[in-house]
């Protein structure tokens, strides 16, 4: 598993190497989210939390097959104990014996019932050693059949549950790779901006050291004043040091994105932001419907309403009449050897009923069943504002997914023509046409449009995933 985690990391580090740069690798955002969705520690949860989901919903299921069952409780009794004799004395006789048996059952549920059929057949020796008598008593065969006639019938309701329980966790699996997939980007845009706010820092700084020492020519030929180069000398410190800020940035972005992947290896990251996007325009009630049927929230919302209506049910069934019915009808046999045993077995039944019916309970019962209701009445309201707020919200991203491609390409237009103003600001600087504030200005546009186009980007990818989070489409 490990190595299979780290397919993709390797395939980079041996394409770094092959350039020479054995500490260094560049990711593209796909890439990024693959090695997310593989290793990271939230993936490997979700997949831990499906694992158990499924063994979970495993046995449910085996709760509605036939179980079978081998039993045996062998016991030694060697001590003195008090007998009632014929007459009504009691008369203390040591006993010394030795009990051994053997139970065999096959029970069944029954989910329209929620009792339980059983068969069974049962054997038992029993040694006296004071005497030196053995014998034994079996059930050859016996069936029954016992439930609570009022009670609360889990089976059923298990059945609409679990099902769904089982839905959503699937549901949920998908929903957390997804929301994996929009932190990536997110990590992943961190530290494109880090890594595009120092290339305007050392871009910033190559131009300002050019003009200061093209600024010391002028200012000795007495073509500008002390005022402006002194200007130009202020500029190039600040931006070495935001070229030392933006390398510190890089540093910390770059070590976010590479825990949250799972990279241990000590490796230089450097990522490579995918500028093209999709035009397509995505339908709000198509996305809505997708949502509705695949996501997990619409789903939960559903069970919270049927666990309540359980607990309604399981409230009204607690607090008026219960009976206990029990059914067993068989054959048995006793004798001194398992032949005799086995021998012409008689016929056994038993049948009971245990009723209880609450006379005075002083409002416990009906207190139970109205804070019940009242529990269901309010999960219900809550689901229907939520069902409600999840519409609204799919909506809302759809409307702002479609602009926003729209906003990529305008941000991309206006650092083209951002960068074009610069290098014509700068060329008329050089050639003494314009001022220092002029060029100043250039420069602050060209870096707020390269900016602007990474946030952008960000934008984009993490309302993309985020769709697909709520449609997992």
């Amino acid at each position: 598993m490990k190595a299979k985690t780290h397919l993709l990391l390797i395939a980079c580090l041996a394409a770094a190497q092959a350039m020479g740069q054995t500490d260094s690798v560049q990711l593209t955002l796909g890439e990024a989210i693959r090695l997310a969705q593989e290793q990271s520690s939230e993936a490997l949860a979700a997949r831990h939390a499906l694992e158990a989901a499924e063994w979970s919903y495993r046995y449910h299921k085996a709760n509605y097959l036939p179980s079978v069952t081998l039993s045996s409780s062998p016991s030694l009794n060697r001590q003195l104990n008090g007998i009632t004799q014929p007459d009504g004395t009691n008369v203390f006789v040591r006993q010394n014996q030795l009990s051994t048996d053997l139970s065999l059952n096959i029970s069944q549920n029954v989910t329209l019932t929620g009792g339980t059929l059983f068969l069974r057949s049962d054997l038992q020796r029993l040694d006296e050693f004071e005497q030196q008598t053995h014998g034994y008593s079996s059930v050859p065969f016996s069936i029954g059949y016992q439930q609570n006639l009022f009670g609360h019938n889990s089976l059923r309701w298990a059945r609409r549950t679990e099902p769904l329980r089982h839905s959503i966790a699937q549901k949920q699996y998908r929903e957390t790779m997804e929301l994996v997939a929009s932190r990536t980007s997110t990590y992943f845009f961190m530290l494109a901006s880090a890594q595009t706010n120092l290339e305007i820092a050392r871009q910033n700084y190559a131009v300002s050291d050019t003009l200061l020492r093209y600024a010391h020519r002028r200012y000795e030929r007495g073509s500008i004043t002390e005022n402006e180069m002194l200007q130009l000398e202020v500029g190039k410190l600040t931006e070495e040091t935001n070229r030392l800020n933006a390398e510190a940035e890089v540093e910390d972005a770059m070590q976010t994105l590479r825990s949250y992947l799972g990279i241990k290896e000590e490796v230089t990251l450097s990522v490579v932001p995918d500028t093209l996007i999709s035009n397509e325009v995505i339908d709000a009630d198509e996305a809505l419907a997708l949502a509705l049927q695949n996501n997990p929230d619409p789903a939960q919302l559903r069970l919270n309403i049927i666990e309540s209506q359980s607990a309604l049910s399981s409230a009204k069934a607690n607090r008026g009449l219960k009976a206990d019915l029990y059914m067993q009808f068989g054959l048995s046999q006793k004798g001194t050897t398992l032949k005799e045993t086995y021998t012409q077995p008689l016929n056994q039944q038993y049948v009971s009923m245990t009723v209880s019916l609450p006379l005075l309970d002083w409002g416990r019962g009906k207190g139970q069943v109205r804070v019940a209701k009242s529990r269901l009445e309010l999960t219900q309201t809550q689901s229907e504002q939520a069902m409600q707020d999840f519409r609204l919200n799919v909506q809302k991203m759809v409307r702002q997914y479609n602009l926003q491609a729209y906003r990529v390409k305008i941000a991309s237009r206006t650092r083209e023509t951002a960068l074009r103003r610069y290098e014509v600001a700068r060329w008329l600087y050089l050639q003494g046409r314009s001022s220092l504030l002029e060029l100043n200005a250039s420069i602050s546009e060209k870096d707020n449009a390269q900016r602007s186009f990474i946030g952008a980007l960000q934008t984009y990818w993490s309302l993309y995933y985020g769709l697909r989070s709520l449609t997992l489409r």
